[in-house]
């Protein structure tokens, strides 16, 4: 078995920490044993490029229990976790091609690696495995069944190429799920990206002002946790119906170069590029605290930061000091990188259930459904999403109402009104 990760050693660290996050992951639990029974992926090999995380361990193992071949790679060269990686090679036979802190031509080599398994579905998130796959590996794209999406960055781009026809199969956008970006993007993203920037800086939140580029679901939930946690947050918005959405939630609400000469800590949740550049780092007062919890490290002008400075050095793991020429000092947080898969452990186990058992189930379907799907980007069918919820409430102990026949008819008609 071909695979590239750190060290085979760690390989017992990482099962115990796969053994942890599985206890909470029961939705993917039960659609593991389901899998184990019927096998849906016999004969199906499946690369995924996701990060390496021990919640994407618990995913693999499913998959793997549902008969397929899967290889693994990583979807950001921070956030492999290097025990993880070795686990699932040692004790699941697992290729895995993953190192935490590569360069971007390991990176790429990985992806390639992947590829090489000539694989029948592809599981992405940020959509480098993709594009990979389309730009350089065209000679893959036959045996491609279809693929899914994890993250609003790959979706994003994926529909991009769809709307010039140059996606050559069916692709379902795991993120626009419900039981997806409801509660990952926002109750995960909230927890681990704070999470990730207090490992990093040991700061005390309470107190400080804290600016928060975007109010999508990731946005929002990283402005309920630092309010939380006692922190003034400001946000700032280009989408204005976002804009009053965070002024009615009682947040302040600022163009970032207003925004900029006031925070202490600086957060950029977009999607876009140089979301905070040169003109904001101008302004900003001794000792910022700058970071980024978007798929890429776009969204962070670091040339033109590092143009400004006349001295950078790493002060603290994960945190570099760039020394500007009238003495300010600004802190980059994980090269610009997700701060909470590169500093932290990214997303609690909990939410990542529902993220995964959608990719789960979302495979299953195309390996089903795929000879009846235009090449394109489809959402996840209704069905799966409200099962998953489902599953989850049961997981939970919860029980909810269910309509009356009476309140069904109702619903369906048209002739009673006041």
């Amino acid at each position: 078995m071909n695979f590239d990760i750190k060290e085979k050693g760690l390989s017992e660290q990482g099962q115990l920490r796969i053994e942890w996050a599985s206890q909470q992951m029961p939705v993917l639990r039960s659609i593991q044993k389901r899998f184990e029974i019927e096998k849906p992926f016999k004969g199906i090999k499946i690369a995924a490029c996701l990060h390496v995380t021990t919640e994407t361990a618990v995913l693999m193992q499913t998959l793997k229990s549902g008969g397929a071949e899967v290889a693994l790679c990583a979807s950001n060269p921070l956030s492999t976790q290097n025990d993880v990686a070795a686990s699932l090679v040692v004790h699941d036979e697992v290729p895995v091609f993953a190192i935490k802190g590569v360069d971007n031509k390991i990176y790429y080599r990985h992806i390639n690696s992947c590829l090489d398994t000539m694989p029948n579905l592809t599981m992405d998130d940020g959509a480098d495995l993709v594009t990979t796959l389309h730009e350089k590996r065209k000679e893959l794209l036959e045996k491609v069944i279809g693929g899914t999406e994890e993250t609003t960055t790959g979706v994003i781009r994926l529909k991009c190429m769809a709307r010039d026809n140059l996606l050559r199969y069916p692709i379902i956008a795991v993120n626009d799920a419900k039981t997806k970006h409801f509660f990952d993007n926002r109750y995960g993203t909230g927890q681990s990206t704070l999470d990730g920037i207090i490992r990093a800086t040991n700061r005390l939140v309470a107190g400080s002002t804290f600016v928060i580029a975007g109010y999508g679901w990731c946005g929002r939930g990283l402005a309920m946790r630092a309010q939380g946690a006692g922190a003034k947050v400001i946000i700032t918005e280009i989408d204005p119906i976002k804009a009053i959405e965070a002024a009615m939630d009682g947040f302040e609400v600022l163009p970032m170069k207003d925004a900029a000469p006031l925070g202490d800590i600086f957060c950029t949740l977009t999607g876009n590029k140089n979301v905070i550049r040169r003109e904001h780092f101008e302004l900003m007062k001794d000792g910022a605290v700058i970071s980024n919890s978007g798929h890429f490290n776009v969204e962070i002008d670091i040339d033109s930061l590092a143009k400004m400075a006349k001295k950078k050095r790493t002060i603290r793991p994960f945190v570099d000091e760039y020394l500007l020429s009238d003495g300010r000092r600004i802190y980059l947080l994980a090269e610009g990188r997700l701060v909470n898969l590169a500093v932290a452990e990214g997303h609690p186990s909990c939410v990542m259930d529902m993220s995964f058992a959608n990719q789960a189930l979302s495979a299953e379907y195309l390996v089903k459904n795929h000879a009846h799907l235009k090449n394109g980007v489809f959402p996840v069918p209704e069905e799966i999403d409200k099962k998953i919820a489902t599953m989850k409430l049961e997981s939970m102990g919860i029980k909810i109402d269910t309509l009356t026949d009476e309140q069904k008819n109702y619903l369906a008609s048209w002739q009673e009104g006041t």
